[in-house]
């Protein structure tokens, strides 16, 4: 067995692998550690291409596109190795031996089921990268942000946050997480497809008593969009969804209705800003994202169960009991050290 797997998720994304899969080589060298990349089903020449110029990386070919989650479910459960690192293909690495500060978190800290390296801007290497930052928080209507993200506010890279804390979720652009806890923990959710599954996993291992960190002396850069384009309506569609789904799925009894309440008005005004401003797709994803909530939440309806059963810590201080939207439309506070200072 390996102490861990990095494992990429590809689909069609030959450009992105010929880019950047060699600094991942690179920076990763050691017996202890392969790197895998696992297919869905591509159509252009990513495995021909694998095979001529990397024939040192292990493949893992599926019949079909199983997104993100489900993809990730089905190549992991062919891996053995302690660790499992989550990484996307369009990922840079510019640091040799950038694993081993995760791994040496993670041995010295055994209860911590997940962590993350600090995700930078490939384009802008000075700043935080979107999807991550330096790990990540909800707010009380499930609204996620990050140290050195808040909404489209993304920071300058400062060392502000070069410390380990406590998280609520890691990104899944780069999810070191433990193999038997992921496990337990029953994987990614395959219903979510592509986007927030990682929150509804790093949530659900919280409330179960497990860690989850940034450990920043590791580092990433990460290009971001290589699937869909930020403000693209498929991407809005999921995020609005998967939103829903996470919330379902993880909250408190006593805080479903309430806060579900408030999410129609503020998804119902997020719709209303795209449809004033002629967005008329975004506009559309978003209603259609409430409709499909709606239709399918009582499939969710075990998990949700199973999920209060096996809860030990039902509010995790990283879901703040702020609201996100009234601190940065409203109070104007940008970054995550302000919004932390006044609360």
């Amino acid at each position: 067995m390996k102490k861990l797997a990095i494992v990429i998720l590809n689909w069609n994304g030959i450009d992105m692998l010929h880019a950047y899969l060699p600094s991942v080589l690179r920076c990763s060298q050691a017996d202890d550690t392969e790197v895998i990349v696992a297919d869905n089903a591509s159509t252009d020449a990513s495995l021909s291409m694998l095979a001529k110029e990397f024939p040192q990386v292990k493949t893992i070919v599926f019949d079909q596109n199983y997104g993100f989650a489900e993809g990730y479910n089905r190549a992991l459960r062919q891996i053995d190795a302690e660790y499992f690192l989550l990484l996307n293909s369009d990922v840079e690495i510019r640091q040799e031996g950038w694993t081993r500060p995760l791994i040496n978190y993670m041995d010295a800290h055994p209860n911590t089921a997940a962590c993350q390296p600090k995700l930078l801007s490939l384009k802008e290497p000075e700043k935080f990268e979107y999807a991550g930052a330096c790990g990540g928080f909800l707010d009380r209507y499930g609204y996620p942000f990050c140290r050195g993200r808040l909404f489209s506010t993304v920071e300058k890279d400062e060392g502000q946050y070069d410390t380990v804390v406590p998280l609520l979720w890691a990104t899944g652009a780069a999810l070191m997480v433990r193999a038997t806890d992921y496990k337990e923990a029953g994987g990614l959710d395959r219903r979510f497809f592509a986007h927030q599954e990682e929150i509804d996993l790093c949530w659900r291992l919280r409330t179960r008593g497990k860690d989850i960190v940034c450990v920043p002396e590791s580092t990433a850069y990460h290009l971001g969009g290589g699937s869909l384009q930020m403000g693209a309506p498929e991407k809005t569609f999921l995020n609005f969804r998967n939103n829903l789904f996470l919330l379902y799925k993880n909250l408190p009894d006593d805080e479903l209705e309430k806060v579900m309440r408030m999410r129609w008005w503020l998804d119902h005004l997020a719709a209303l800003r795209c449809l004033l401003s002629g967005d008329f797709a975004n506009f559309k994803a978003i209603r259609n994202a409430r409709h499909a909530y709606e239709q399918q939440k009582n499939e969710f309806f075990y998990e949700r169960q199973q999920n209060r059963r096996l809860s030990t810590n039902d509010n995790p201080p990283e879901r703040m009991g702020l609201s996100l939207v009234w601190q940065y439309y409203f109070k104007h506070r940008k970054t995550f050290s302000a919004l932390v200072a006044k609360n």
